[in-house]
């Protein structure tokens, strides 16, 4: 596999920092059964980390890649995250670019308060405002904080007929994390990407998102020349 991924370093110095690590990961990973379309993400993702664990403990379902790649290319589409972090870590030109709108509802004040009544969590009622104001249908929904929002999501996806494009959900935590990705792992209605276990983490969605829109560039410049 060839170092040749779209980057958004700006500096040829920090390219160059990102070519050696993305081969320093080729040449210590050891054997993986990722596809050529799935290994930059998980690439991506130890390079984020710097765990190698992640080669074997990222998974996706089998229209994962395609579906990640047809939403970023036939945009404008919603990206709906759990937390704010996701949203900032993001770049910002990328997403402009194909015409991805990041937003996040945990900490309006009406989500709160519904929180507070139901006794429920703002991951939760979060992802049910998105979910009332239409946002979640064809949006790619991204998780790395909140196991709750990830279950609340597969809930709206089984109870509700909500279809989303493509769920990546990476909640990291010890309370309910683990099983909220296996939950995941369950879906055959809806494109999913995930890792097991109890690690996980906003870091990784972010890393798993700049992966899939390096790649959109690179087929957008391949379409071109």
């Amino acid at each position: 596999m060839t170092n040749d991924a779209i980057t958004e370093q700006l500096t040829a110095a920090g390219r160059a920092i990102e070519h050696d690590s993305f081969a320093i990961i080729d040449a210590e990973v050891g054997p993986h059964g990722y596809s050529a379309e799935q290994w930059p993400l998980v690439r991506r993702m130890i390079h984020a980390s710097a765990d190698f664990e992640f080669n074997g403990l990222a998974a996706f379902h089998p229209d994962a890649m395609r579906a990640g790649l047809d939403a970023i290319l036939n945009g404008p589409r919603a990206l709906v995250a759990d937390v704010e972090m996701i949203c900032v870590g993001l770049s910002a030109p990328r997403l402009q670019h194909f015409g991805l709108s990041p937003r996040h509802y945990i900490s309006d004040a009406d989500v709160i308060e519904r929180a507070r009544a139901e006794n429920s969590t703002r991951a939760v009622q979060a992802m049910r405002k998105a979910w009332r104001l239409g946002e979640l249908d064809g949006a790619i929904v991204a998780i790395g904080n909140a196991p709750t929002a990830l279950i609340e999501v597969v809930r709206l996806i089984r109870e509700h007929d909500m279809r989303p494009t493509l769920v990546i959900g990476m909640p990291v935590g010890f309370v309910s994390a683990a099983e909220s990705k296996d939950l995941l792992r369950t879906l055959d209605e809806v494109p999913w990407i995930t890792v097991k276990g109890r690690k996980g983490g906003s870091t990784l969605v972010v890393a798993a998102i700049h992966a899939l829109l390096s790649l959109a560039e690179a087929t957008q410049r391949r379409r071109a020349a």
